[in-house]
């Protein structure tokens, strides 16, 4: 044939398919038919064209291929982490995260016989030192030339998260700076925004104010040689609603370009996404293990850096090997049997999710400015602005829930009454409010199927 198969076949716009839509529905309404409302305010169509788009979207700039299996460890004990590290890398782990709970800790005994040329290391600490990350970084520097690991210091995720500074703002800020000026590195905890209930556009908004309150205390001190190499890494979680998880995550390097550029830094950002807690279940726990490939799926494809699966009896259950195994093996069939890493950015020119990426970009950037019109996010976090949009946000989503609108199967749909829990719990998977004074109102994280799984425990001991 000398000409292409498709000149054969009239163009179709949009206006046209929807006209065949409208005929087809023979008398209802199309909006109300076939238009999904979301809790983020967009309106999802039952169909995209390629005429809504004025002009082709940018190639993305991350790289699927390179995404990384990452196991997460809470440091309690050096040589015992240290060991459990050396295992997992064994196994598959190409990122480890440890959580350090003590500047008590060995930097040498749990770093020891860890290849920091060929893995990667993120790091949190559940305390602010600068002389502690001065220390660990100098391990770090003595064994490699090219280290790949990066100090997380989020004085205001803490603030948010606990209601109160590690020590006060200006012992805080100072801790900071000291810190990112060594490190070179900032990390965000965007995480706690999902798990407390905010919807996308909030995650997005709040995080980018966020990091915002962060660029205006370093940007006069930030040397001009130094702002090319400076590193952002955001830390995220990721729900259950596929596309929209995959156009998050694409916004929110989107968004952060769009800021960086204002400040004359790095454009690009890491991003760590690790599956959600809200919609996890100590009934029916085997179904946990779904949502999180699932979720793992739409970071690989949003381009998430570094995919950090959640075990799935974590909720419930100590640290245990079984657990870590499973979580870790299923990356391990995402990459190397479903062939998650062999194409680059496989979501560029999928109509919908553009256009989802488009609007949700919009969005949380309107939601940013209204914010710093407003004060900032520290100062909307001191007033309980974000606090209170976020719990108007979870009462939607849990009366959703309860209402069976928003199902979590063997949870509020289909249950398994004759599964029993109440000896097997480990750990408690409920909220615990501590009654302590705070500067702020903490953000609550909590899961969706809570009420309803306090209420069959009381039913099982009845």
């Amino acid at each position: 044939m000398s000409k292409s198969l498709f000149k054969d076949f009239e163009y179709v716009s949009s206006k046209a398919w929807k006209q065949k839509i409208q005929f087809d529905l023979r008398g209802a309404d199309y909006n109300e038919t076939l238009i999904w409302k979301t809790n983020e305010g967009i309106n999802v169509k039952p169909f995209y064209h390629s005429d809504v788009f004025s002009e082709l979207p940018e190639v993305s700039k991350s790289k699927a291929t390179e995404w990384k299996i990452s196991q997460s460890f809470a440091v309690t004990n050096a040589k015992t982490s240290n060991l459990k590290a050396i295992d997992a890398i064994h196994r598959g782990a190409e990122n480890i995260v440890f959580n350090i709970e003590s500047e008590n800790i060995s930097i040498e005994d749990l770093f020891k016989n860890i290849d920091l040329n060929a893995i990667s290391i993120d790091i949190t600490c559940d305390f602010l030192s600068a002389s502690f990350i001065k220390n660990l970084s100098s391990v770090i520097s003595s064994k490699t030339n090219h280290p790949q690991t990066y100090i997380h210091s989020d004085i205001i995720g803490n603030l948010a998260k606990t209601g109160n500074w590690y020590n006060n703002l200006k012992d805080d800020f100072n801790n900071f700076k000291s810190i990112t000026n060594s490190t070179n590195h900032i990390g965000i905890n965007l995480g706690l925004y999902q798990n407390a209930g905010a919807t996308i556009i909030q995650q997005l908004g709040y995080g980018l104010a966020h990091v915002n309150e962060y660029l205006n205390h370093l940007d006069k001190i930030i040397e001009e040689e130094s702002k090319p190499s400076l590193q952002v890494t955001f830390s995220i979680a990721v729900g259950s609603n596929y596309f929209f998880e995959i156009a998050k995550i694409r916004a929110l390097r989107l968004l952060w370009a769009t800021l960086a550029s204002e400040y004359n830094i790095n454009t690009n950002c890491r991003i760590i996404a690790t599956p959600s807690k809200r919609n996890k279940t100590i009934y029916d726990y085997n179904v946990n293990m779904l949502r999180t490939t699932t979720e793992s799926m739409s970071a690989i494809l949003g381009g998430a850096n570094v995919i950090c699966n959640l075990s799935y009896d974590a909720l419930f259950h100590n640290s245990n090997e079984f657990g870590e195994r499973i979580a870790r093996n299923q990356l391990l069939i995402l990459k190397n049997e479903s062939y998650f890493d062999k194409v680059n950015n496989p979501s560029d020119g999928a109509y919908y999710i553009e256009s989802l990426t488009n609007q949700l970009s919009e969005k949380a950037l309107s939601l940013f400015k209204d914010i710093e019109v407003n004060g900032g996010f520290l100062s909307q976090l001191k007033e309980g602005t974000i606090q209170r949009k976020i719990k108007e946000s979870a009462a939607k989503e849990q009366a959703d829930f309860d209402t069976e609108k928003l199902v979590l199967l063997g949870t509020n749909k289909h249950p398994n009454l004759t599964d029993k829990m109440a000896n097997d719990l480990e750990l408690s998977p409920f909220v615990k409010i501590k009654k302590r004074k705070t500067l702020i109102e903490p953000i609550i994280e909590k899961r969706l199927s809570e009420n309803l799984e306090i209420k069959r425990l009381k039913e099982e001991k009845n």
